[in-house]
C-alpha cells in the first residue's frame, strides 16, 4: 500500500465545507444534499481504483470558504502513476475542485500533523459596487475603515496566545493556544484578474500560524473591521486577547472573503 499526496484548489461557495459531515438519521434528505469537498473527492477516487478511502486535510475550512493550495493524502492499492491518477480525478471532479499536483509520499506523511504552519488570507471591498467576478471572493464593507488602527490592532496578535476570545462555538480544538507567526494587512487599488486590473478599494489580511482554531481568522477579521470602523479601540485588543471571552470579540467575518493560501511542511 501507498500514499498519495493531493495539492487541491478549489472555489468553496457551493460546498458544506472540507468536512464530510456525519450521518443526520433524522432528515436523510437533507443530509443527501450536504455535499463537502472531502466527500467529492473520495468518491471521485473511488470511481477510479475501487476503494472506499479516507481523504486527510491539513485544514478542515469551513462552508463557502476556498482554497488555493489545499494539502491532502490517502492510502491505496491502486498501481496508477500520480500523474494519472490527477487527470482521472479531475476528469471526474466538477470545474470548481482541482488537483493541481499528486505525488507518492512517505506512508508516515500526514498532512495536518506534519504542517509547520497554515496561511490565510481574508479580501475586504470597500466599494460601494464590487466587480461581478469578485463578489464571491470579498466581503463588501462600504465604510471608511481606519488602516492605521487596524494594523496597530493586528500587531497583537503575533507571538503565541490563548486565542479563546476568537474561537467558533463547535470548536472541537482541546488547546485554544496557537502560534501566530506572522499578521498583517495591505491596501490594494486594484486585483489581477485573467490579464485585466479590477480597480477599487480593497484591504487584504494575511494571517500565518502554526494551527488556527475553527473561525478563527473570521473572528479576527470581524474584529480589525470593527476596530477600523472606531467600534473597539486598538489598545483593547490586548484586553480581549486576555479576556478569553468570545463575547468581547467582534462579529464573525463572512466565509466567501476567506483563501487557505499555502500550507508548509
Amino acid at each position: 500500500m501507498r500514499s498519495i499526496k493531493l495539492t487541491i484548489q478549489y472555489d468553496g461557495t457551493d460546498y458544506n465545507g472540507w468536512q464530510i459531515q456525519p450521518p443526520d438519521t433524522s432528515d436523510y434528505r437533507k443530509q443527501k444534499n450536504i455535499i463537502t469537498i472531502q466527500g467529492i473527492i473520495q468518491d471521485a477516487i473511488k470511481k477510479i481504483t475501487g476503494e472506499d478511502v479516507k481523504l486527510i486535510g491539513a485544514g478542515r475550512t469551513d462552508a463557502g470558504v476556498h482554497a488555493l493550495a489545499q494539502v491532502a493524502a490517502f492510502r491505496t492499492d491502486s498501481k496508477l502513476q500520480p500523474d494519472v491518477i490527477k487527470r482521472a480525478l479531475n476528469a471526474n471532479l466538477p470545474d470548481d475542485v482541482r488537483i493541481t499536483d499528486s505525488c507518492d509520499i512517505d506512508e508516515d506523511f500526514h498532512p495536518r500533523y506534519g504542517a509547520k504552519s497554515k496561511i490565510y488570507f481574508y479580501l475586504i471591498s470597500g466599494s460601494h459596487m464590487v466587480s461581478p467576478f469578485l463578489y464571491r471572493y470579498a466581503w463588501r464593507m462600504p465604510h471608511e475603515l481606519d488602516f492605521e488602527a487596524a494594523e496597530e490592532a493586528l500587531r497583537s496578535f503575533k507571538g503565541r496566545h490563548d486565542f479563546s476570545s476568537f474561537r467558533g462555538s463547535g470548536c472541537g480544538a482541546k488547546n485554544p493556544v496557537r502560534t501566530v507567526m506572522d499578521a498583517s494587512i495591505e491596501h490594494l487599488n486594484a486585483i489581477d484578474f485573467m490579464t485585466a486590473r479590477l480597480g477599487g478599494d480593497f484591504i487584504k489580511i494575511r494571517i500565518e500560524a502554526d494551527a488556527f482554531l475553527r473561525h478563527m481568522v473570521r473572528n479576527i477579521v470581524g474584529t480589525i473591521v470593527e476596530i477600523g470602523r472606531g467600534k473597539i479601540k486598538p489598545e483593547d485588543m490586548e484586553k480581549i486577547l486576555l479576556s478569553k471571552n468570545r463575547k468581547n470579540a467582534g462579529p464573525t467575518a463572512p466565509a466567501r472573503g476567506l483563501f487557505l493560501e499555502k500550507v508548509i511542511y
